[in-house]
């Protein structure tokens, strides 16, 4: 029982990036097990005395909140005084892990016998953090802030008893636990995440850098369309931003960006407009225009117009001599005001505006208007005082003015230098300190190499002089000194310090495995005590193994498998650094992949759970979830459905199938409601598949997705029979082969001997054919027997003139249709091939697309993420059909192993069990007596159905436990 209530500051509901802090002492008298609940919107850091105890909640609906529970009766003293303290940190916008809500703090401390011995309530005391930058820069659209952090400004013994919190004001008792939106709270579902120190292996570099002189980056979004934080769908605008640039002489000067967020790099200058690629310098998404401006004023424009998730626009400057920015407003009575006075850009518009959610009608934006062409034509602040009425001050809060990300990617001075051996030490755990090596006139970047793809909270101490800056920024590869700098990413923070020897421990998650830490403005120089990360995942032990005769096998297995852990967070995640994004459709192969790997089931069953809530969002549920993007990936839900399926089948459990079969039941419904005349199913959203080239448009009939819907209904129908609902899992079995009969008579192109891409909403056929629909037509059981030997066919050997697979994700359902036609050795060497481009190129984990794809943006970029989850599939089939472990039975009380050689002379390994235990394999074959040597190590409990491969004689030994 709650007795709790939620408390805020006496101010704004849900501002925009707070760090709050909070605290309460109180004396305890001791008596055995004592325990803390709490939950707080959007994120809290827990400290007990000073020690950090936890951070949460984990990703939850705001209706169905998750509330945590932690042990703290052996941090707390017997009759003294004792503190709580709590740092919130409230979004106060829409991510793709939580809506916008409002700013709260629920927590209770109970005795081991229930007694309630503190609560929050109006006697706590809060202040803003005041060592946190309100005003710093959205991570991603997908993510909240980054850090920046003074280290000046606040005392960090907040947390501690000893702590004088008179200056502090009383929190405010905003309603009792309960109250909306918090209208449940829920126990937390999964165990705690780790965190795991790891140092790194070396400096890799060391460089005296200077950056570009000026920089910044703007929330376009939110200056454009203010209410747009309240929810995460994409947007586009219509509107400019202006500034005035004096120059004392003629000048050099350069303007450009190192992500524009997705928004093209436009700029007018003396008179012209620049915004061809022919026009500016710099490797894409770098975009630079170098100008030579005369001496005097020059009003730049920079047209914005575009679409925006959320990202940050980057924005720096370069000149070879002093320069002032100011906004062209600023001196302007009837305009000007301290925004103005404070960031020297001012915007213009918005002109026009709209919110695009996919699965809903399309709304058309008025781009081309006289006003917004007359003004992309103004060359004086003169000129833009006739439409004063459209221009605007920009939000000094929207503005983050000292840019780490651009700092540290645009660099106008760059002068390698030999990596001391006292620096190498100092990333050693334990060794002594090093010193960073410094230079009169410019910053010292030291790049600090992890040796793997890591994911979790920066932590470090430095002896250093006050005001010293600490700027930090990961990414994930470099090759031959390239570097691939996270563009849409702003995965940076800046550590301000204070005098002398101090500690920071990050509070924001962040993936890498490079992190290029540049010191600035240092009074004397800076010893590097210790730096590492703490990895942070799920709960997982290397249950699941894989070792054989191939080398190369081996280590794509490895690094499928780190894959697979470090997109194990509160949900499964697509990737630990761009998104961090509970992704559904990719959770459904990362589900089967953790069972081979680690066999943790809880976290699978949170995953399933949360989709239901989207409901709100659209009854065909959402793609990522829980989120404040409404959008609808229709694969995606029918990938749920499936994965609910093999939930059960891994667990057994009864209690989940019941529990889901309604919902799985409701969107199934309101898909087949969106069948045309033909039996098709047709329908605006986000209708993906694939990374590739072939046609999968947002409108209309899309084969690949009706053909999974067959898929899903048929899988829905054994879920009904395990929920007790066989009649209507008859009914969807009945759908599901109507559906099939309406795909083979509308899409199958007899012509061209193939199914369609797809048939377009105004009735065009697709141009393009491609693997991925002839792949999901057979996996699915879709083709009739003539023509499922011509898909046969091409599976075998892949047409040239095809669209080929562009994602790992994709070859996971091409694998299970090589498996489903008995075709393993032809998996196996396309695991080879495929991943072995990626172990060549000496990846620690395994990449989000292939090299072919159509999403990076040049030609060094192997892929966008280094470390996606989706793509781990080679643990599921070499666990599967490699060693040939195979559940047949609901729970897997009778399981088959039936191993497939595809070319190896041996192979051993283990396969988890759902709840405990495993099951053991090791093989090697005699390719001359064709015999199969096989030992399998099962618990008794276990029923195990033994063969061989075909043509193979089997010696099998088989030992059974307990």
């Amino acid at each position: 029982m709650w007795e709790a209530s939620w408390i805020w500051d006496g101010g704004e509901a849900s501002p925009r990036n707070a760090w709050r802090c909070f605290r309460k002492s109180f004396d305890y008298a001791g008596g055995g097990d004592t325990k803390v609940k709490l939950t707080a919107d959007t994120r809290y850091v827990l400290y007990v005395n000073g020690t950090q105890v936890g951070r949460g909640p984990v990703r939850s609906w705001p209706f169905e909140l998750v509330y945590d529970e932690y042990e703290i009766g052996h941090l707390l003293n017997n009759h003294a005084p004792n503190t709580i303290a709590v740092l919130v940190i409230h979004a106060g916008v829409a991510t793709f892990q939580s809506l916008r809500e409002r700013g709260g703090l629920l927590l209770q401390v109970e005795s081991g016998s229930g007694d309630v011995i503190e609560r929050t309530d109006a006697s706590w005391k809060t202040a803003v953090h005041a060592a946190y930058d309100a005003t710093s820069s959205r991570i991603s659209c997908q993510l909240p802030f980054t850090e920046r952090y003074d280290a000046r400004s606040w005392n960090d013994a907040w947390m501690e008893a000893s702590f004088d919190d008179s200056a502090w004001e009383e929190a405010t008792v905003i309603g009792n636990a309960g109250m909306a939106p918090w209208t449940s709270l829920v126990p937390r579902p999964i165990p705690y995440l780790t965190e795991e120190p790891v140092y790194p292996v070396r400096v890799e570099e060391l460089n005296f850098v200077r950056p570009v002189p000026w920089s910044a980056v703007f929330d376009v979004r939110t200056m454009l369309v203010p209410d747009s934080v309240n929810h995460a769908n994409p947007i586009s605008f219509v509107g400019l931003m202006a500034t005035v640039v004096s120059l004392p002489e003629t000048a050099a000067f350069t303007i450009g960006t190192v992500d524009g967020g997705r928004i093209p790099f436009r700029v007018r200058a003396g008179g012209q407009w620049y915004a061809s690629d022919a026009d500016f310098t710099g490797e894409r998404p770098n975009t630079f225009l170098e100008l030579r401006l005369p001496a005097g004023e020059h009003l730049l424009l920079l047209d914005l117009t575009s679409g925006s998730h959320g990202h940050g626009y980057h924005l720096g400057i370069d000149c070879d001599m002093p320069f002032e920015l100011r906004s062209p407003i600023s001196d302007d009575a009837g305009l000007a005001n301290a925004d103005a006075a404070a960031v020297p850009f001012a915007m213009i518009g918005p002109f026009d505006w709209v919110e695009h959610i996919d699965h809903q009608p399309a709304v058309s934006m008025a781009k081309e208007q006289p006003l917004y062409e007359a003004v992309k034509q103004i060359d004086s602040v003169e000129q833009l005082r006739a439409y004063a009425e459209w221009v605007k001050p920009i939000p000094e809060q929207l503005v983050h003015r000292t840019d780490v990300y651009t700092q540290t990617a645009w660099r106008i001075v760059d002068k390698p230098q030999p990596v001391p051996v006292a620096l190498q030490h100092a990333v050693i755990a334990g060794a002594d300190a090093g010193v960073i090596p410094s230079h009169p006139e410019l910053d010292t970047e030291v790049l600090i190499d992890f040796g793997r793809e890591l994911s979790g909270y920066i932590a470090f101490t430095v002896d250093a002089a006050e005001g010293t800056v600490v700027d930090g920024y990961g990414f994930e590869y470099m090759r031959d000194c390239w570097r691939q700098y996270t563009f849409e990413l702003d995965n940076t923070f800046r550590y301000t310090c204070r005098e002398g020897r101090q500690t920071y421990v990050s509070v924001v998650r962040r993936g890498l495995r490079y992190l290029a830490l540049t010191v600035r403005g240092a009074g004397r120089p800076v010893k590097l005590v210790d730096i590492k990360l703490l990895q942070s995942n799920f709960p997982t032990a290397n249950v699941g193994t894989f070792h054989s005769s191939n080398a190369k096998l081996n280590e794509i297995w490895r690094i499928s498998r780190d894959t697979t852990r470090l997109c194990m967070e509160d949900t499964f995640v697509d990737c630990p650094a761009f998104e961090q994004t509970y992704w559904v459709g990719d959770a459904r192969n990362a589900s089967l992949i953790n069972y081979y790997a680690f066999g943790s089931a809880e976290i699978v069953e949170h995953c399933l759970r949360l989709v239901p809530g989207s409901a709100f969002q659209s009854p065909l549920f959402g793609d990522q979830v829980p989120s404040g993007w409404s959008s609808v990936i229709p694969n995606w839900t029918f990938f749920w459905v499936s994965a609910c399926l093999e939930h059960y089948q891994f667990t057994g459990n009864e209690t989940f199938a019941k529990d889901m079969w309604p919902h799985v039941r409701f969107t199934l419904e309101h898909f087949l409601q969106k069948l045309d005349d033909r039996g098709l199913l047709n329908m605006r959203g986000w209708n993906l598949l694939d990374w590739a080239p072939f046609e999968q448009p947002d409108d209309g009939i899309v084969a690949p997705q009706n053909m999974f819907l067959v898929k899903a209904l048929r899988d829905a129908a054994q879920l009904a029979d395990a929920a007790g609902d066989r009649g209507f899992g008859e009914a969807f079995a009945g759908r599901a082969d109507q559906l099939r009969d309406a795909v083979n008579a509308g899409l199958w192109d007899e012509s061209r001997q193939a199914y369609l891409d797809c048939i377009h909403a105004d009735g065009r056929p697709s141009s393009t054919l491609s693997m991925q629909t002839q792949v999901v037509a057979l996996l699915c059981g879709i083709a009739t027997e003539v023509r499922a030997q011509v898909l046969k066919r091409y599976i075998a050997e892949p047409p040239a003139d095809f669209v080929q697979i562009g994602s790992p994700f994709m070859s996971f359902f091409y694998h299970e249709a090589l498996v489903k036609l008995g075709m393993q050795d032809t998996m196996a060497d396309d695991i080879l091939q495929q991943y072995g481009v990626m172990v060549d190129a000496g990846a620690t984990s395994v990449w989000e697309v292939y090299p072919i794809s159509n999403i990076t943006i040049n030609a060094k970029m192997l892929t966008r993420s280094h470390s996606h989850a989706w793509s781990a599939g080679p643990v599921y089939f070499l666990g599967s059909e490699v060693l040939g472990v195979r559940g047949l039975t609901p729970g897997w009380t009778k399981v088959a192993v039936a191993p497939k050689p595809v070319g190896l002379t041996w192979a051993r390994g283990a396969v988890p069990l759902p709840g405990s235990g495993r099951i053991d394999v090791s093989w090697k074959v005699d390719e001359a007596t064709k015999t199969m040597q096989l030992r399998v190590v099962a618990p008794s409990s276990v029923e195990l159905d033994i063969s061989a491969p075909d043509g193979y004689e089997l010696e099998s030994e088989k030992v059974l436990l307990g």
